[in-house]
């Protein structure tokens, strides 16, 4: 069974907060790639409306969900981390609320928009829902993938009753899936996670982190996977959302490295190294979303005055290769010999 339907087995993975807009899923749809849309962060009423935007610009495309942490932020790790960020903020005129903001993301109101309204294909980040609410979503007709990073996460996806896997390598740019965010992901090759990952569940695969060219590709599909997602490399198209900011970063020399951090969001998640993750990435809390809220103000006005220092700056391992341009030449590029 096929998972996805597209005439190329490429994947625009969705990027939440901005850099995934409709614009980019349908030149990727149009480019005979499979879109998604970013879920994440996205008002209920918002997503409905990008939804229907580009239900009529693609054959078949899929939404991404975040799905809430089950985990309470310790609040005394959390004010510390904020008095220690205190200089960072009045930096740019921002104050930090230490008390901890927590939500679900509107799962429920975004849950039933998907059932209500189906969509070809919904995919699940950050861990796994109640099986019931899987099993509405394929009820509604549609296909239901969860992001998983190891193998045992695997296994349990398979158990929750998922139509297939979006196996992350830890190369990945942006969040990591790990249903742990605890858990730093292992360094390992994406493609020997793919093997890992078939082998325990039977399922099939999406592969998805460290892509820089048409070779990875290649490489990933060799291992088994039905398609390759990509994401970094989209950053800087002509219809991708992405900062100013983040754009000139990602090709700035002065840059010189993707790490994995805690520090934008209490969750790991990979980004070009800056001053911020060198300051604070050792003492960041596991406390997602509470990190993300605390730091929401001071990002966005960071990005506002072109500070990369301070912005998280999500990039995969192969941001180098990332480009300026249309996306249909990504997709093309990357498609190249398949």
């Amino acid at each position: 069974m096929r998972l996805l339907d597209s005439a190329l087995p490429i994947v625009a993975a969705p990027m939440a907060g901005g850099p995934t807009t409709v614009a980019l899923a349908a030149a990727v749809g149009a480019a005979g790639a499979y879109p998604f849309l970013a879920g994440g962060y996205a008002s209920p009423e918002a997503l409905a409306a990008q939804i229907e935007q580009l239900r009529p610009r693609v054959h078949g495309f899929g939404v991404n969900l975040f799905v809430p942490s089950r985990i309470a932020p310790d609040q005394a790790s959390l004010a510390a981390y904020a008095d220690e960020l205190r200089g960072e903020a009045e930096a740019h005129g921002v104050q930090l609320d230490p008390v901890p903001v927590t939500d679900d993301d509107h799962w429920g109101q975004k849950l039933r928009l998907l059932i209500e309204r189906p969509v070809p294909t919904v995919s699940l980040t950050f861990g796994l829902p109640d099986a019931g609410d899987i099993a509405m979503l394929r009820r509604a007709g549609t296909r239901v993938l969860a992001s998983v990073t190891s193998a045992d996460e695997a296994r349990l996806a398979c158990a929750a009753g998922v139509d297939g896997l979006i196996v992350q390598g830890p190369d990945a740019g942006g969040h990591s899936a790990v249903f742990d965010p605890s858990r730093i992901p292992e360094p390992t090759g994406t493609a020997s996670l793919v093997r890992r990952a078939i082998r325990a569940s039977g399922l099939p695969v999406i592969a998805a982190g460290g892509v820089d060219g048409p070779e990875a590709v290649s490489r990933l599909l060799a291992a088994g996977a039905e398609a390759v997602a990509v994401g970094t490399l989209l950053l800087r198209t002509d219809e991708a959302g992405t900062s100013p900011t983040h754009r000139a970063a990602l090709a700035d020399p002065a840059f010189e490295e993707s790490v994995i951090t805690r520090a934008f969001t209490g969750r790991p998640a990979r980004a070009l190294r800056n001053g911020f993750i060198d300051r604070h990435g050792s003492t960041a809390p596991n406390a997602y979303p509470a990190v993300h809220h605390l730091t929401r103000e001071l990002r966005a006005a960071a990005a506002r005055s072109g500070d990369a220092d301070r912005l998280h700056l999500w990039a995969g391992t192969g941001y180098r290769s990332a480009s300026e341009g249309p996306a249909a030449e990504v997709v093309h590029r990357l498609a190249a010999g398949v």
